[in-house]
């Protein structure tokens, strides 16, 4: 509750205080941006006022010749409007000719006629029927006293104070921030970081450099995208086309929304421009190219717009800032964001910021694979595992996520927290993510022919990389090899077989899986085919050894010559480590270390004899006493 009461007094101060606080963040935002600037133009040796006051002027000479040639740009389009009427209009009955007529429609027909006669009747006296003088009608007299030029000038100049206050006051706050800089910085460290000096100076850093990488790379996408827009509707024929790519350029800043107003716009016009609809097919495709461009070739070339929020905060954002400051809190919202996921990232108390705002994953992958098989959606768990093998072998997935998330599962179990039927659907999702990754399965196990073809073709080996699984190099050839993977005790060990079985089919390995039910009732023994290389028990529960030494010895005096081992599962090879078992033939805690040893020309280990068991034979009491002498 006292967290909770803080944030709504902050967002009531944001909001009561804006008239204050808008033209400091505005100042500040500027500040990121030309802060580069101001820094370069004194390491070529100019004095840090001078470079200041440069930067500063260039920056705001720019802003107001901007802002100049686009208000010239929309007196013009205000005034060719009215031109329009007809084309407007003509189309409108062409839809509602067409069969798609509409109330909408028929409004819309009816404003812009209604807003056309007003236009066209303007300063036009209407005639009198048969030629005669216009009847006289009452006019309106309104009594005034002249003002004074005092007054007149005040009435002018009242409305443009408050604007040109701000736009003076967030001048010189930006004047004052980048001549102190590095003042300000040492106060905000000894404010709030003094303790850790590190850890607040990589947050300011990191801050500064991620907004105005921000503001640098999106202006350079915004102009990419704006001056190629402003050519191509100006050879199509769309009027005052440097307007439209200027707008673009200042919309796109705005995140979302932006780029939708500025493509309405020039599409309206269009619209209302050309009798028929061919330049508004013109202007579509040209849109349409520059957005594939600009998302698949600008973007990811420049790099530098990406923020580190995700797509569903910025749009949070975006409306929060806008309800908070209006239009101009729409502008800032992205940087601000940035600034409070940075916050969130290296002050504790305020981690929950990163967490709603960051675009890292909140979830290791195992979690967030553990959680989809808990929920139940082997569908979603196979487009996350489809994402990961696009950059990683299956076995990588299952070293690393898969068999880890089972990990998890079994802990939950062990304490009590992970009910049988929850258990349940774990296995059964989890089996049908094996399922579903069979398709992948089979282009690796392609792909492994045609490296070991290639293999032998050049005489020598290649090595597939190192993958999530942190092993280097490829598994043993499994081909001509038989093994049977079996679960130890429970449901998650059945799945875990599965999924190495899987990765041991990659490898060209004839694989055969049973479930820990099978071993209990004897089917282990028509399960395995004739001349098996090995056998490999699967066990989740680290406490398990005991059971697996007797599992052990049971399957070796089954299959003395087959080798057996066991696999006690952990994410790391040394996280646990590995029991000593009697007979076993190998023992291991990871798919990598257990693929190489179920695949492995080594010999079955000798298996000791069977103890006889002795039967104590009841004594004779009689007996025994006759063979006493003196009795």
């Amino acid at each position: 509750m006292p967290a909770f009461a803080s944030v709504l007094a902050v967002i009531a101060i944001l909001f009561f205080a804006r008239e204050v606080l808008l033209p400091l963040a505005i100042a500040v935002l500027l500040t990121f941006a030309l802060a580069p600037i101001s820094s370069r133009l004194r390491k070529l040796g100019l004095p840090r006022i001078l470079a200041v006051i440069i930067t500063v002027a260039l920056a705001f000479l720019v802003l107001v010749l901007f802002g100049l040639v686009v208000a010239g740009h929309v007196a013009d389009v205000a005034q060719d409007l009215p031109a329009y009427q007809n084309n407007i209009i003509t189309k409108i009955r062409a839809v509602q000719e067409s069969g798609t007529d509409s109330g909408v429609l028929q409004r819309l027909t009816s404003v812009v006629e209604s807003v056309g006669r007003e236009l066209n009747s303007a300063g036009k006296q209407p005639s009198a029927p048969g030629g005669g003088s216009p009847p006289r009608e009452p006019l309106l007299v309104e009594i005034f006293s002249p003002n004074r030029p005092i007054e007149t000038l005040t009435s002018l100049i009242g409305p443009l104070l408050g604007p040109i206050a701000s736009l003076g006051l967030i001048i010189v706050v930006v004047i004052f921030m980048l001549l102190e800089r590095e003042e300000l910085r040492d106060r905000f460290i000894r404010l709030v970081g003094y303790g850790d000096l590190h850890r607040t100076t990589e947050a300011i850093q990191e801050a500064g450099s991620r907004v105005a990488r921000y503001l640098l790379m999106q202006l350079l996408v915004n102009c990419a995208y704006g001056i190629p827009l402003a050519l191509g509707l100006w050879a199509v024929g769309i009027p005052n086309a440097a307007l439209w790519g200027m707008l673009a350029i200042v919309l796109r800043f705005v995140p979302y929304i932006g780029p939708a107003i500025a493509t309405v716009l020039p599409m309206f016009l269009a619209f209302a421009v050309d009798p028929g609809w061919t330049l508004v097919l013109w202007v579509a495709a040209i849109f349409l190219l520059l957005e594939l461009i600009s998302n698949n070739i600008v973007e990811p070339w420049l790099y530098g717009s990406r923020t580190g929020l995700s797509p569903l905060a910025i749009i949070v954002a975006a409306i929060f800032w806008a309800w908070l400051w209006g239009p101009v809190g729409l502008v800032l919202s992205t940087p601000l964001t940035v600034c409070l996921a940075v916050l969130g990232r290296y002050v504790p108390q305020f981690e929950f910021l990163e967490v709603l705002f960051g675009s890292d994953p909140v979830l290791d992958p195992k979690e967030r694979l553990y959680q989809r098989l808990l929920a139940g959606d082997p569908d979603e768990a196979t487009d996350y595992a489809e994402e990961i093998l696009e950059e990683n072998y299956l076995e990588d997935y299952y070293g690393k996520v898969a068999i880890p998330a089972l990990l998890l599962a079994e802990k939950d179990r062990r304490r009590g927290v992970l009910t049988e039927q929850q258990m349940e659907q774990v296995f059964a999702t989890a089996i049908t993510l094996v399922s579903n990754l069979a398709e992948i399965a089979q282009e690796e196990e392609q792909e492994e022919k045609g490296q070991e073809n290639k293999e032998t073709l050049s005489g020598r080996p290649t090595t597939l990389g190192e993958g999530l699984d942190g092993d280097e190099g490829a598994l043993p050839d499994g081909r001509g090899k038989t093994i049977l993977c079996i679960g130890g005790r429970g449901a998650l060990d059945d799945a875990s077989a599965a999924m190495l079985a899987q990765v041991l089919q990659v490898q060209g390995t004839e694989v055969v899986v049973a479930k820990h039910t099978d071993i209990a009732n004897r089917r282990a023994m028509t399960l395995l085919p004739k001349q098996a290389d090995a056998i490999v028990v699967c066990f989740l529960n680290e406490d398990s050894a005991k059971h697996a030494g007797i599992l052990i010895r049971r399957l070796k005096r089954l299959f003395p010559t087959t080798r057996v081992g066991a696999v006690l599962w952990a994410e790391r090879e040394q996280d646990i480590p590995p029991p000593a078992l009697d007979e076993v033939d190998f023992i291991t805690s990871t798919l990598a270390s257990t693929a190489r040893e179920a695949l492995s020309d080594a010999p079955p280990s000798v298996m000791a004899p069977p103890r006889k068991i002795r039967v104590r034979r009841p004594l004779d009491k009689s007996a025994t006493a006759a063979a006493q002498p003196g009795i």
